[in-house]
C-alpha cells in the first residue's frame, strides 16, 4: 500500500512475534500491570509512553498479552483517556511547529505544501474517529484553535 501523498511505498521493519504467550521470565501479574498503567496514566502519560515504559523499566514486552486488553482500553476504563487521540495530537503539534516556522519564513513554499498536506491529514483522521466515536460528530479542526485541543 502506498503512502498517503507520496506514490512511494513503506520501509519493510521488525514486526513482534506471532507468539502470543506470556514468556517465562516475566515476574509480573495482570493486576500488577494494570496498577502500573493507570499510575501512569494519572502522570499524564500516552499509552504509547507508557507502553515504553513497561517494557524499559519492568521488562514487560506487551502488555496485551498479560491482561488481554491494550493500554488504551485499561485507560478507558479508568476514564484517564485524553478526549483527542495520541496520533491526531501529534498531527496537529507538527501543524503548529509548520506554522511558527512559516512566520519566520514567510515565503517557503514548501512547507505551505506540508502544512497544507498535514491538516489534510488531520481531517482525514479527524473523519475516520468520527465515524468510530471516539471524538464528537461535531468536532473541527480550527488552526487558531490547536493550542487548546493538545491542553
Amino acid at each position: 500500500m502506498a503512502r498517503t501523498h507520496s506514490k512511494k511505498r513503506g520501509k519493510s521493519k521488525s514486526k513482534k512475534p506471532i507468539k502470543k504467550v506470556i514468556p517465562s521470565w516475566v515476574k509480573y501479574k495482570a493486576k500488577e500491570v494494570e496498577l502500573l498503567i493507570t499510575k501512569y496514566g494519572k502522570e499524564g502519560k500516552s499509552p504509547s509512553q507508557i507502553g515504553i515504559l513497561l517494557r524499559d523499566e519492568y521488562g514487560i514486552p506487551d502488555a496485551k498479552i498479560l491482561t488481554n486488553k491494550t493500554v488504551s482500553k485499561i485507560l478507558a476504563e479508568k476514564k484517564l483517556l485524553k478526549a483527542i487521540p495520541e496520533d491526531m495530537v501529534a498531527l496537529i503539534k507538527k501543524d503548529l511547529a509548520i506554522r511558527k516556522h512559516i512566520e519566520g519564513n514567510k515565503h517557503d513554499q514548501t512547507a505551505r505544501i506540508g502544512l497544507t498536506l498535514t491538516e489534510n491529514k488531520i481531517n482525514k483522521l479527524a473523519r475516520y474517529y468520527k465515524s468510530k466515536g471516539k471524538i464528537e460528530k461535531t468536532w473541527k479542526f480550527d488552526p487558531q484553535k490547536a493550542k487548546i485541543y493538545l491542553g
